[in-house]
């Protein structure tokens, strides 16, 4: 897992953050999902895994600034949700969480990992270009709620040799952003 420059956190998610888990989904999706799958993810489900990022300074007490979930399947990792809370959005904190969930999947030897985004989530699908994924394949009305279409995008880890440097340069630019951002 990285450590992030002061104030970020980096640490598995807890059920004691699913109060501010679902404040945010309430916050960023037209179909929240609701604690009780949540619950269900971190205490039942053994593929899944669940990053919380947060923010504390000083004697503040820490808050949960956004969360990063994916599924272990063989040897691919399927990013679930990456979510920031609205006020925290466009300070790199979901390219941070993705961050780490890419380096999660080399701890874990993944040789792939792939994702689904909304067809109309054009910065999200930035930022996953950013990061070298290549659009594989469209959901048709993936998404029920809204029956969006979602992009399926995927990036090899193995057979790729560049690839972990490139994610270190990537790393050390977005630590020294967070670390001047103001606070």
């Amino acid at each position: 897992m990285l450590q992030p420059p002061t104030p970020y956190i980096l640490r598995p998610l807890l059920i004691s953050d699913l109060a501010a888990v679902s404040e945010i989904e309430h916050a960023s999706f037209p179909t929240p999902t609701k604690e009780s799958a949540y619950t269900y993810e971190l205490t039942q489900n053994l593929l899944a895994h669940y990053q919380a990022l947060l923010i504390g300074a000083g004697a503040a007490p820490e808050s949960l600034a956004g969360y990063a979930g994916y599924w272990n399947l063989a040897s691919e990792i399927h990013v679930s949700i990456i979510a920031v809370a609205p006020h925290l959005r466009r300070q790199g904190l979901g390219e941070l969480l993705f961050l780490n969930v890419l380096y999660l999947a080399y701890v874990e030897q993944a040789s792939l990992v792939t994702l689904e985004v909304r067809y109309r989530n054009i910065s999200a699908q930035q930022l996953y270009t950013k990061y070298r994924l290549e659009i594989v394949g469209r959901r048709r009305r993936y998404y029920r709620d809204t029956g969006e279409d979602a992009i399926l995008m995927t990036v090899q880890l193995h057979d790729n040799p560049s690839y972990r440097p490139f994610l270190d340069e990537q790393r050390n630019r977005l630590f020294a952003r967070l670390a001047t951002a103001p606070g």
